[in-house]
Formats: C-alpha cells, structure tokens, sequence
C-alpha cells in the first residue's frame, strides 16, 4: 500500500471543531484553502512517522486549520493574542503574559486551544531528527596530530 498524504475533509473537519459548522460564517472553500496554507507549517511528507499513522497526520493539519481560522477571527475582532495581566483606558495600554514556553512558535500555537492541542500532538509524534555523536561514533576520525578524537 503506497502513501497517500490526507485532504481535507470538510464533513469530518466541521464534525471536529463546531466552532466553525456554520457555512456561511466558514465557506467551505475558505476552510480548505487555509488547511491547504497549514501544509506550509506542517508537511505531510517531512516526518517518516506520519506515514505510520495517518490518522495522527490528518488531525494535526486538521488542528492546524483550525488554529489558523481562530486566529484570523481573534484578529479580526481586534482580540490580544494571549492572556491580558494589566490595561489601561487612557492612553489605551495592555499588558500581556507569555505563555511558559522556549520557542516563538510554541508561543505562536498557545494563543488558541487548537494550537496547544497541535503543540501537544506534534511533541509527541514529531521526530527530532537523527543525533550522530558520542566517544564511539568519534572514534573514526583523527585530531591534529594523528590521534583519534
């Protein structure tokens, strides 16, 4: 059985996230377009675990458009982007807090509930790549002057 990388779904995806079932607040074409744009921050094809499981694959791009229509909706209504510690009126001023996270982009996926559920899936599916090193891998190469590392 070949590969075959997921599509959106619109049935499935409004099924999942009631959120956004109302067709004409979420045209479908819109919908599908920006599950198409969250292929740009999740590849199907990068990560050799997703083709174990394509369930896994499908609801983190899933979980992706959601994020991202929450997000246009968050900014269309000129709503902050994360959790509001102090405002003021005169002078308009707000404070926010950053999430406790270490990346940019994990900070970018806490400011909706999709995304903290995206973040949680893809730290446990997504590989951290290869690690080459330690004393025996070093063994085959030489230092200046003829000794091995």
């Amino acid at each position: 059985m070949s590969w075959v990388p997921p599509s959106y779904n619109d049935a499935n995806f409004r099924a999942q996230f009631p959120a956004f079932a109302n067709s004409t607040a979420f045209p479908q074409a819109v919908l599908s377009a920006t599950w198409t744009t969250g292929t740009a921050y999740i590849s199907p094809n990068a990560n050799p675990g997703w083709t174990s499981n394509p369930a896994q694959l499908q609801r983190a791009l899933d979980l992706m458009c959601a994020h991202l229509t929450q997000l246009a909706q968050q900014i269309a209504n000129g709503q902050p982007m994360g959790i509001m510690t102090a405002a003021t009126e005169g002078s308009v001023s707000i404070t926010l807090q950053p999430p406790p996270v270490k990346s940019a982009f994990s900070y970018w996926l806490s400011t909706t509930p999709y995304g903290n559920e995206l973040r949680m899936l893809l730290d446990v599916v997504a590989g951290v790549g290869f690690y080459v090193g330690g004393s025996l891998e070093r063994a085959g190469f030489r230092k200046a002057g003829g000794v091995f590392c």
